[in-house]
């Protein structure tokens, strides 16, 4: 058996190499030439699995180590017996820790003493959308989520939504929506040039979903005008050809990375692994914690004269700090124009190992309960 895989996925050898061949490929660049004799493809986002790509091919399993689908074209895939799995909310965690960090230095900007000070509007309110919001809760943060099609399927639900305006209210908007252009509520350009018009100097605006879910050239246009919004982009349209004068004008610019945390791609090649296994009818013997190896840091400690914000703003960033992807992100816009795509397809690829933060105990020597429920609520382990 032919396993075709994405170079970038993570530990095929571990989970795959007893169940068939594996022959590795850039996934930006899969041929139907590269697929043509596989049994089973596996792919990331980068992807666009249709009939151009698998029409000759003898492929009979799809799965993508990803919480996104819409690079998958699964109405055709169905129509020829073509069997597909995601993996939906591998990355929930590790893309709300991105959202975290982010919010800690966007309140270190402002001056705040206080983040849970800051209303958040989470505009998607699926794995990852939910995961942020139950983070949020427990850190006392004022949060509204909005999503449409929840909100039409739930009406009866206890579960309060509201309209992506009331949303654009907030003092934070982070996005959270799959990629949608036919739906009732369809996301493409969901925010266009008069929603980001409503956005002030006052508000942070953060995405992590698709970049077309925001209009990139309605966005540009408003970060040159007055009063604009502080904004953060993960995600990009053209990715990965990204706009150098669109980067320029937001304030931290990441390479699509937000979800990608060691624990969150180790489970996405995990819950496709189980999934082929149950499409095969073969015993799943492998689980994801086998493999993750010992974090590089393992243990922080504080004191009683620790202060709360401080020392969570501390351990968060000695997990993940946003600023270092902005750095590397932005050297790369020094390169000649034809070498830029290859160079943010490289920083994907070569991503630093990014533990999450359960992967850190924190000891706490005669802290207050408040800290060590802040803590708590962030994803540490304490020893108390």
């Amino acid at each position: 058996m032919l396993i075709v895989a994405d170079e970038n996925i993570p530990l095929l050898d571990s989970f795959f190499g007893d169940i068939g061949n594996i022959r590795r490929v850039s996934g930006r660049t899969m041929s139907p030439e590269d697929v043509n004799d596989a049994d089973i493809l596996l792919v990331r986002s980068v992807t666009r699995v249709n009939e151009a790509l698998l029409k000759d091919s003898r492929v009979r399993y799809v799965g993508t180590s990803t919480i996104g689908t819409d690079h998958v074209d699964q109405a055709w895939l169905k129509s020829r017996g073509i069997a597909f799995s995601a993996a939906p909310g591998c990355n929930a965690n590790s893309v709300a820790e991105y959202v975290l960090s982010v919010l800690s230095l966007y309140a270190e900007k402002r001056g705040l003493d206080d983040w849970e000070t800051l209303s958040v509007g989470i505009v998607g309110a699926g794995n990852v959308g939910s995961e942020l919001a139950r983070k949020l809760d427990k850190l006392d943060f004022t949060v509204r989520l909005c999503d449409p099609p929840r909100a039409d399927q739930e009406e009866n639900s206890e579960q309060v939504f509201c309209s992506l305006d009331e949303a654009l209210e907030c003092d934070v908007v982070t996005l959270h929506t799959p990629l949608t252009k036919e739906s009732p509520h369809a996301t493409f350009h969901m925010l266009d040039a008069a929603r980001l018009d409503r956005l002030t100097a006052g508000q942070l605006l953060i995405n992590t979903s698709r970049g077309e879910v925001i209009d990139s050239v309605a966005l540009q246009e408003r970060l040159d005008g007055a009063n604009a919004p502080t904004v953060v982009l993960d995600v990009w349209e053209q990715e990965p050809r990204i706009n150098p004068q669109l980067l320029d004008r937001v304030w931290l610019a990441t390479p699509h990375i937000a979800g990608y945390s060691l624990e969150g791609k180790v489970q996405g090649t995990e819950m496709i692994y189980q999934s082929l296994c149950r499409f095969l009818g073969l015993p799943v013997r492998k689980k994801a914690g086998q493999f993750l190896p010992e974090p590089a840091l393992s243990k922080l400690s504080f004191t009683s004269a620790a202060e709360e914000m401080g020392a969570g703003n501390i351990a968060m960033r000695s997990c993940y700090d946003p600023r270092k992807d902005d750095a590397r992100l932005r050297l790369t816009m020094e390169l000649p124009p034809e070498e830029r795509g290859s160079a943010f397809d490289r920083l994907r690829k070569n991503y630093p190992v990014r533990r999450e933060f359960s992967s850190v105990k924190i000891q706490l020597k005669g802290t207050s309960k408040s800290l060590q429920d802040t803590f708590r609520a962030l994803g540490f382990k304490l020893k108390i």
